[in-house]
């Protein structure tokens, strides 16, 4: 098992901020989840998953049930209800290797379609970050809520900054000797600090902060009901498409025989035990993406020393710092997080590049458009159906 520590690991142990934490944020400060069990979760989460597969992993917001979550302020009872049931579906389906089954029909231009379409959701996320567009930054009525003021002239901040270090990812794209992502994020939050965001560190103390149990109790039957229509089954099939199977493929890709423990089964097992300790703290369901993956590789990681790195750092916040440990992170800009989140997005759709007859680009097209129109996981479903009919149509 190799591992490093050097500065492209740690560079790229940063690379999926972009994703993570305007997300966290909103679900701590509109659902009401628990800080300290979110980035617990989310440092335990990475260094043992990242312990067993040996190479780097990626842990995000399951995405439908977050932005459904945001959008409709739930309940975090709610929200742990879904964290529950996700986590015995998935198990369910690691520990009898169903998922095997069904990952064996699922065609190679259908798990490019997600990457894909995954891929331009970020980068669309990105933009609406840098524009101020997020629904964190709607809601707060700012596009820098945590900074003393909004804009340079009539420009937005959020524009601003996002400008200035897009072109600083840009120009220090490749280089390892000042890694984009270490640069960015370290720039990015001394930068924070400089426009206002210390105010939020003033009443921080360092300490030993273990997260509660049960913190919302246990979920009511309506709860749970609620929870599986609106939340879990519309989250199922993007999981499936982009947290297991697009991601196991793209592990594979990046690091060869490296990868060989990132199985669809063992996927769900980890996602489904770590689904269930959420739960039991009070955090957010969590997956593996292929485009946290994609952002951690791009800008840096290659061995599980990422993993260790961007854990530790999750888990030193949760317990040092306790509810206290958003204020540390809210030091990034959005339009920094948004930058990074435009160049995760750029790597994850450019795994398609491969994909160069007519077919397999009718496949790919089809689900960008239904994704960007509907979600992903229409898109899933219909990528499969039409890749079959094309394989029974002589297509020329």
């Amino acid at each position: 098992m190799r591992i490093s520590f050097n500065r492209m690991e740690w560079a790229g142990s940063v690379g999926d901020l972009g994703a993570l934490l305007p997300l966290a944020f909103a679900m701590i400060m509109i659902n009401g989840l628990s800080a300290t069990g979110l980035f617990l979760t989310v440092g335990l989460f990475y260094i043992l998953g990242g312990m067993y597969y040996r190479t780097p992993i990626a842990v995000q917001p399951m995405k439908v049930i977050a932005a459904y979550a945001i959008a409709q302020a739930l309940s975090a009872d709610v929200i742990t209800a879904s964290g529950m049931i996700i986590a015995v579906f998935l198990l369910f389906l690691g520990l009898t290797g169903i998922v095997k089954q069904a990952a064996r029909i699922i065609p190679l231009p259908v798990i490019r379609g997600v990457q894909l379409s995954t891929g331009i959701l970020l980068i669309l996320k990105g933009i609406d970050l840098v524009l101020g567009k997020s629904s964190l930054q709607v809601l707060r009525g700012a596009v820098e809520p945590f900074l003393s003021f909004q804009s340079v002239g009539s420009v937005p901040l959020s524009i601003v900054i996002g400008l200035v270090f897009a072109v600083v990812v840009f120009f220090l794209r490749n280089s390892k000797r000042f890694p984009a992502g270490l640069i960015v994020v370290g720039s990015g939050a001394f930068l924070g600090i400089l426009l206002g965001a210390w105010q939020g560190l003033s009443e921080l103390q360092f300490g030993f902060h273990l997260p509660e149990i049960m913190p919302f109790g246990i979920p009511s039957g309506e709860a749970f009901s609620f929870a599986l229509l609106a939340l879990v089954l519309p989250q199922v099939p993007m999981t499936l498409g982009n947290a297991v199977i697009a991601n196991r493929n793209l592990s594979h890709e990046y690091f060869g025989e490296e990868s060989r423990r990132v199985t669809d089964r063992a996927l769900c097992i980890s996602m489904g035990i770590a689904n269930g300790f959420s739960a039991l703290v009070g955090g957010m369901p969590v997956c593996h993406g292929a485009g946290g993956l994609a952002a951690h590789y791009r800008f840096g990681a290659r061995t599980n020393g990422a993993n260790i790195i961007i854990g530790s750092l999750f888990v030193v916040l949760a317990i040092g710092f306790g509810a206290g440990s958003v204020k540390v992170l809210q030091l990034i800009p959005m339009g920094v997080l948004g930058v990074l989140l435009f160049f995760s997005g750029s790597q994850l759709a450019l795994t398609a590049r491969d994909m160069r007859s007519y077919p397999k680009l009718i496949v790919l097209i089809s689900m960008l458009g239904i994704t960007l129109i509907s979600n992903l996981a229409w898109a899933f479903g219909a990528g499969i159906i039409l890749s079959a009919l094309i394989a029974k149509v002589k297509v020329s």
